[in-house]
């Protein structure tokens, strides 16, 4: 595919897009003698998302480039991950990866042909991969191995050996499957850099590494399969597209962390070298942008409305996505997907009401909508000298409103702009006729009502990443909170802050992506 380009071509055309390439003077002198060899691998974990459309966009480009392109479906990364995809449902998890993943290439006009597919344990589990696995264990300290998985391996506070083997497997699946590179996101730079490291110590070659940004999801944080509101399923319906575009962070002029207009750059524009934005004739019409540039530069000036944007880009998505979702319909793999991702067991009815399960009556911390959020206001209550209104962005298009008397403990200046954690899906309640529409969380003293503190996300944190309980990462938040099944209310009774001032649920760690919730110094305390 790529014989009419010359070696120059080929390199701007492997690199478009890309935030770093470690080894270019290298890539650049393969291309002028032969073609390049380039891996990229994905844990068979949760399910793929419409960020995955960013890899396969760039595989595309290799494609095109000439490069032979091996796809590695990392089955045994997906179990040591702190065991994300259990032992039993492996075979599963890689039958539906290969799946989804050639019916999203085939979407966007990659021939399957120049593609070769491998699973991990075909090669993983032999005699020469395990000897050097206990060679590399032998050189790789547990600092590096740790430091290199820190932003791709779950970060727990008592992390498994299984964790800290998948950097190094890593890097040693370079050289087992014979190529000249390997791409990925930037958030695996570490893990690359440990390659650089050690392989030659083993007396391999250091590859050429590649990476994509991070694409931020539809909250503004990073695209995740653990967090429902972050992503799009490439299975979702039409309506639940047009559902999460239409809560999606988009700020009018805003161009940082704008996760619908990092799609149009990093999948739609590759694909088809223009966007198109559908609005109204009274609004100026459809206007068609064959830059990127001139789409950001007119969002920034506010030439294109946040819900303009939103409508063009489900237009163009379920393009993409429709023939993925009539793939599916068979009933092979819809039970293909039901074997692979079993729903949780269902369980007989709840005596006296027929239609209501034990399932639906389970009280568990995944049915709390936690997130992170960022003060952007705070001013006095007009009818209560003891309250006051926070404006607080949770990664929505508008704040929230949130009442409370939180300034009696805090000052008002040291409150705004703060990072906060919120519970998003309690009922809103007026207080003092101000609607309230959500509950910042505090460590709090009992018997001394003077000591109160908001709970601290961790540093790097952005409005509207979400905060799970350890163990209890899958599960989907309730929309809104029944009063009367006092959810909340069962919930909190075992959210404790521990003695190192880290705030949990039965002794497990409240968290986000980018670590533990804290709080400054009430040890031992409530949280309310």
């Amino acid at each position: 595919m790529g014989e009419q380009l010359s070696p120059d071509e080929k390199f701007q055309l492997i690199t478009r897009n890309l935030q770093e390439v470690l080894g270019e003077e290298k890539l650049k002198e393969i291309l002028k003698e032969r073609e390049l060899k380039v891996y990229w691998g994905t844990a068979t974990t949760g399910k793929p998302h419409v960020a995955y459309f960013v890899p396969m966009s760039k595989i595309a480009d290799f494609l095109r480039a000439g490069c032979e392109v091996t796809i590695l479906f990392a089955d045994l990364h997906a179990f040591l991950d702190n065991m994300k995809a259990p032992w039993e449902l492996l075979e599963l998890r890689v039958k539906y990866y290969e799946q989804i993943i050639k019916a999203m290439l085939e979407s966007i006009g990659v021939p399957l042909d120049k593609l070769k597919f491998v699973k991990g344990t075909d090669f993983q589990l032999s005699r020469e991969y395990t000897l050097d696995v206990y060679r590399l264990s032998s050189m790789v300290t547990e600092h590096d191995a740790k430091k290199a998985g820190a932003e791709v391996v779950k970060q727990v506070e008592h992390p498994l050996l299984s964790g800290l083997l998948y950097p190094g497997l890593q890097a040693l699946d370079e050289e087992f499957l014979k190529v000249d590179a390997q791409f990925g996101g930037v958030d695996q730079r570490k893990i690359f850099t440990l390659a650089e490291k050690y392989l030659p110590s083993l007396g391999y070659t250091k590859r050429i590494h590649m990476m994509n940004p991070m694409v931020p999801g539809l909250t503004g944080g990073k695209m995740s399969s653990s967090e429902e509101e972050s992503k799009i399923d490439l299975l979702d319906k039409k309506e639940e597209v047009k559902k999460k575009l239409k809560k999606a962070f988009c700020e009018p002029g805003n161009i940082q962390n704008n996760g619908v207009l990092s799609f149009v750059k990093h999948v739609l524009f590759p694909l088809h070298s223009e966007f198109v934005i559908k609005r109204d004739a009274k609004w100026g019409g459809d206007k068609v942008f064959t830059d990127f540039e001139e789409v950001e530069k007119d969002f920034a000036a506010e030439k294109i409305h946040p819900g303009d944007l939103k409508a063009s880009v489900e237009v163009a998505l379920n393009k993409l996505l429709d023939p993925i979702r009539k793939k599916f319909e068979s009933q092979e793999l819809r039970n293909l997907t039901n074997s692979a991702y079993p729903g949780p067991s269902k369980n007989k009815a709840v005596k006296g009401n027929p239609k209501q399960t034990a399932e639906e009556e389970e009280v568990v911390p995944s049915r709390l909508d936690i997130r992170v959020g960022k003060v952007i206001s705070v001013e006095k209550h007009p009818d209560a000298d003891s309250l006051y209104l926070e404006k607080i962005d949770v990664g929505e298009e508008q704040p929230r409103t949130v009442v409370s008397g939180l300034v009696a403990y805090i000052s008002q200046e040291q409150l705004q702009d703060r990072p906060v954690v919120l519970l998003c899906n309690l009922k809103p309640q007026k207080m003092r006729g101000i609607e309230s529409q959500a509950m910042l969380l505090c460590a709090s003293i009992e018997g001394d009502p003077r000591k109160v503190e908001p709970l601290d996300p961790p540093e790097g944190s952005a409005p509207g990443d979400r905060v799970y309980v350890e163990g209890f990462e899958s599960g989907k938040p309730d929309e809104e909170l029944k009063p009367k099944k006092k959810v909340f209310e069962k919930l909190q009774v075992d959210l404790k802050i521990s003695d190192e001032c880290v705030a949990q649920w039965k002794d497990k760690t409240l968290m986000t992506k980018l670590g533990q919730i804290t709080c400054k110094t009430l040890k031992g305390g409530n949280i309310s």
